[in-house]
């Protein structure tokens, strides 16, 4: 298995439209081929107040290829990239695989 983590840079003034982006992804996520493991989104507790992620797991790097190259086709995955696009709402994105260490 590995995980995709998006970092995000998103813009603080704006983050009911983030928040709207992530509720929006898990159907399209699943439809496409991938296990969301969720949103994650700054609190003001402590730390950056403009710092997102997000985790989804994939069997392999061939099941991720498959999943990019569905939601590449999906409407409801163009509609959110849109929605993103016109709030402005996500600055930088940034993508990492990452392997979970066995228990």
């Amino acid at each position: 298995m590995i995980t995709l983590c998006i970092q995000y840079e998103i813009d603080h003034h704006k983050l009911a439209d983030f928040e709207r982006y992530a509720r929006n992804w898990p159907e399209p996520i699943r439809r496409c081929g991938g296990e969301l493991i969720g949103y994650f989104l700054p609190t003001k507790l402590a730390g950056s107040t403009n710092a997102a992620l997000a985790l989804i797991r994939f069997k392999d790097l061939t099941a991720y290829e498959r999943y990019r190259e569905a939601l590449m086709n999906d409407p409801d995955a163009i509609a959110n990239g849109k929605h993103a696009d016109a709030s402005g709402c996500i600055l930088v994105e940034n993508r990492a695989f990452l392997r979970q260490i066995p228990e």
